[in-house]
């Protein structure tokens, strides 16, 4: 039963990601990725990592819609038909996604318990062991996030927010700059 969940949520992401490609509307696109984004934080949920999932629904779904929509708002809401097709730039992203592809052949199974990342010299096997008396935290990941790694994430957090203020201040100072017309 999982497994079919896995795979319309994989086929509505491809669904989704075809739509923002092909919409002219930006307001359209923007709405649509942020929908790509509630469906990855969805898919995250269902195969457990549930503090990626929140990531991807705050910044994802949330932050990124809304500065998508308020740069949208300096702008026209249908998008310009480009001059000319970059053929190399498409080559190029080609090559990327089949090195991409290529870089995962090699690991191991999704779940595999004799995965090294799960053996018990490495620190991964430490965690799994130890985090729950450590920190009293149920969650593994969760207690890695805020426990081992409360101050990363702290600044990671941080560095976000930074920057989705900064944005925000740009688009805002730029609203401001426009000549009005009399």
């Amino acid at each position: 039963m999982n497994g079919a969940i896995d795979i319309m949520l994989l086929v509505f992401l491809v669904i989704a990601a075809g739509a923002v490609a092909r919409v002219k509307n930006l307001f359209a696109a923007a709405f649509l990725s942020g929908f790509f984004s509630l469906l990855c934080a969805s898919y995250y949920t269902i195969v457990d990592a549930v503090d990626v999932a929140f990531t991807e629904a705050a910044v994802g779904a949330g932050l990124s819609t809304v500065i998508m929509l308020s740069a949208l708002a300096l702008t026209t809401s249908d998008e310009t038909r480009a001059r000319n097709h970059n053929v190399f730039a498409a080559l190029v992203c080609c090559a990327v996604a089949a090195m991409l592809l290529f870089g995962t052949l090699d690991m191991p199974e999704y779940g595999k318990q004799d995965a090294p990342i799960n053996r018990s010299d490495r620190p991964a096997g430490y965690y799994m062991a130890h985090s729950f008396e450590d920190t009293g935290i149920p969650n593994v990941v969760t207690s890695v996030l805020a426990s081992y790694r409360g101050y990363d994430t702290l600044g990671e957090t941080t560095v976000i927010f930074t920057a989705g203020v900064a944005v925000m201040l740009l688009l805002g100072r730029r609203r401001h700059k426009q000549p009005h017309a009399a």
